[in-house]
């Protein structure tokens, strides 16, 4: 079979018989070659408890079949029906306030309740069962968009005791625990692991360390929902994939452990998302990272399941995408690594919450603009996306990126503007303006590969990720660590062997003795001669031999004192940043740091132009997107092909263009 590249979100159950075989004759004409269906039909599934109907589901299949569209099945897990929820109302999920969270959404379930599990089991069986040899069944989805709506759900009794069963597992011993979390602090001792409780809304404060294991808790127990349902899938279904739909840089479940269940992991990108603060124009940059960070997750080629085709919104909506920016925006997610495109959806939905979020066909069902648009792009581009599949970029500069440092900020983020993954785009943010590929790496993934290795916050620090970090810079990398780095141990609290950042003084060559928090303040840094602004925090530091001033700072009582600072070391250099850089500050910095790395742009830098590449053993695939809705020059490079485009070196509005290189 043809490898697949391009299909939408089907909602079938939503429309009258009738329609279907027209909804399947304009997906054929368009070129989409999948659907995902019936990841929020339970009830139309199993109507009433034990009775279950498949037929509906069954003739869709069987009917996009014969126009030679393949469909990945859903597992409805994130919309228990009203039947089971009056018979078993204790699946509904508590929040922090003890507040019973009510039927009519979605997600309305605790994922730890062993009646719901049984219920899902029984379910996924049965459908497994079913549709496990089915030709035209392809692949699944588990659930939907895992941890997307429990945020600090759930803190019910079948959760607490889960999580007393989880930590007991983990220390063994009450007094062990004690130890870890510190509790001898406001008298929080426990005497067994059956007096601890699910986090429910303190008087004031929470413990820190508690919070922390509540946080790997929760990641845990989803990684454990789905893997019931993976081992169950895998067992009826060998031949067919599994995958899930992750939401790029969302906390709730650690999503490097999620994919080791997966095939491969897929990603829902919305760049005009109703909720977003600020205009895709000006979020292109998080768009980037976002598809790089899902890239991560695995190190390979991902699926999108859900890329934006209209209009967003719920309550409220969000602008409406102007002529070829849908293009655009799924050329972005194929640049950065998808194999494949899956629109959401076919049709606007008529009823119920998502009313108002757009698909390719408007309410009336009737082609217009975004038909033709995407029907245009998915029969030019199709063809070539066999050329690129399972090609990767292979970027030189690296950014760690960790759940637990993310959730230990969220625990304690010191300054009201300061987050973990906002410190982590602000530092992907000054690469990509300058067409610098990135990748992003666990701490347990390979540091050697890059010639720059970007360490934001490394907060929580291990003897062990300090010693790889070490070995990194010993055998010639260029690392760079910065504010807040060896703050904690893993358990969250705070080291006191040493000075920060403890033992990494070693290979960054400084002592941090103080440091400020700079509320409502900006302090001035004075680098290569010229000032900067910087803000957030300020580490007051001494250097030790070997390290070299690279910025100082140049206000507030410790002005003159080292801000920057460069350590040779082995064969390597680290670099200390002890403030989050402005803007201007942190072009600067990256300039010099891309410089002694000899690291290049891709292409010289336009502004609202995107550069980014793929590669295999031959071939180079070099993408250049115009995200701006007015032409755009751009350097060609030579001895390239041209897959797409109309003139190597000039962008019309929104226009994608695909050059390729043989390589040597």
């Amino acid at each position: 079979m043809k490898e697949l590249h391009f299909g939408v979100d089907y909602y079938p159950e939503h429309w009258e018989r009738e329609r279907w075989d027209r909804d399947a004759l304009l997906m054929q004409e368009m070129g989409i070659q999948m659907v995902r269906m019936a990841e929020f039909s339970w009830h139309k599934l199993e109507p009433r408890e034990g009775s279950y109907d498949f037929g509906w589901l069954d003739e869709a299949i069987a009917l996009l079949g014969k126009y030679g569209i393949y469909t990945i099945v859903g597992t409805p897990t994130a919309a228990p029906p009203a039947w089971m929820i009056n018979k078993h109302p204790e699946i509904l999920p508590v929040d922090r306030e003890g507040r019973v969270r009510g039927f009519g959404g979605r997600h309305h379930d605790c994922q730890s309740n062993p009646v719901y599990r049984e219920y899902i089991r029984k379910l996924v069986t049965k459908m497994a069962q079913h549709y496990g040899e089915n030709p035209y069944v392809i692949g699944w989805q588990p659930d939907n968009e895992l941890g997307n709506s429990h945020q600090e759900l759930c803190t019910c009794a079948s959760c607490r005791s889960r999580f007393q069963d989880w930590l007991q597992k983990k220390y063994g011993t009450a007094e062990e625990l004690n130890r870890a979390w510190g509790t001898s602090f406001w008298s929080q001792e426990y005497n067994d692991f059956s007096e601890v409780y699910a986090p429910r809304l303190t008087v004031t404060g929470e413990n820190p360390s508690a919070m922390l294991d509540w946080k790997r808790f929760c990641s845990d127990l989803i990684v454990d929902f789905t893997r019931e349902q993976a081992e169950i899938i895998r067992k009826y279904a060998k031949n067919q994939f599994i995958t899930h739909n992750y939401m790029g840089f969302a906390d709730k479940v650690d999503y490097y452990k999620l994919g080791e269940l997966l095939d491969f992991v897929s990603h829902d990108q919305y760049p005009g998302g109703f909720y977003l603060p600020r205009t895709p124009h000006e979020e292109n940059h998080v768009l980037a990272a976002t598809l790089d960070v899902v890239r991560s997750y695995k190190n390979q080629p991902f699926w999108i399941m859900e890329q934006q085709s209209g209009i967003t919104g719920w309550e409220i909506m969000g602008r409406a995408p102007e002529p070829g920016q849908l293009s655009a925006w799924a050329m972005q997610s194929i640049a950065h690594g998808a194999d494949a495109v899956v629109f959401f959806r076919w049709r606007t939905c008529a009823m119920g919450t998502e009313q108002y979020w757009h698909g390719i066909l408007p309410h009336s069902g009737n082609p217009g603009r975004r038909y033709r648009e995407l029907q245009d792009f998915i029969q030019e581009v199709d063809p070539l996306m066999d050329y690129m599949h399972g090609s990767m970029p292979r970027p030189e500069v690296g950014i760690v990126f960790s759940f637990e440092q993310e959730y230990a900020f969220r625990i304690q983020p010191h300054h009201k503007d300061l987050s973990y993954t906002g410190q982590v785009q602000k530092y992907y943010r000054a690469l990509y303006e300058k067409n610098i590929p990135v990748d992003f790496v666990s701490e347990e993934g390979d540091f050697k590969k890059y010639k720059i290795l970007l360490a934001p916050l490394q907060y929580l620090m291990s003897p062990e990720l300090e010693e790889k970090y070490m070995d990194y810079v010993r055998q010639g990398g260029h690392l760079l660590l910065t504010m807040r780095t060896g703050v904690k141990d893993r358990n969250n609290l705070c080291m006191t062997e040493r000075e920060l950042p403890g033992r990494l003084s070693e290979v960054a060559g400084i002592e941090v003795l103080d440091y400020d928090c700079l509320r409502n303040a900006e302090v001035e840094v004075l680098f290569h001669g010229r000032k900067f602004l910087a803000n957030i925090w300020s580490d007051l530091m001494r250097l030790l031999p070997g390290a070299k001033v690279l910025a100082a700072y140049a206000s507030e009582f410790y002005a003159g004192e080292p801000c920057i600072t460069a350590h040779p070391y082995g064969d390597g250099i680290c670099y200390y940043v002890g403030t989050e850089p402005g803007e201007a500050l942190m072009e600067a910095l990256m300039d010099e740091i891309l410089s002694r790395a000899e690291v290049d742009s891709i292409l010289p830098p336009v502004q609202g132009v995107e550069c980014m590449f793929r590669e295999n053993d031959r071939e180079r695939f070099l993408f250049v997107i115009n995200h701006s809705g007015q032409e755009k020059c751009y350097e060609a490079p030579q001895g390239y092909q041209m897959l797409k485009g109309l003139q190597a070196g000039c962008l019309g509005a929104y226009e994608t263009q695909i050059l390729k290189i043989e390589k040597s």
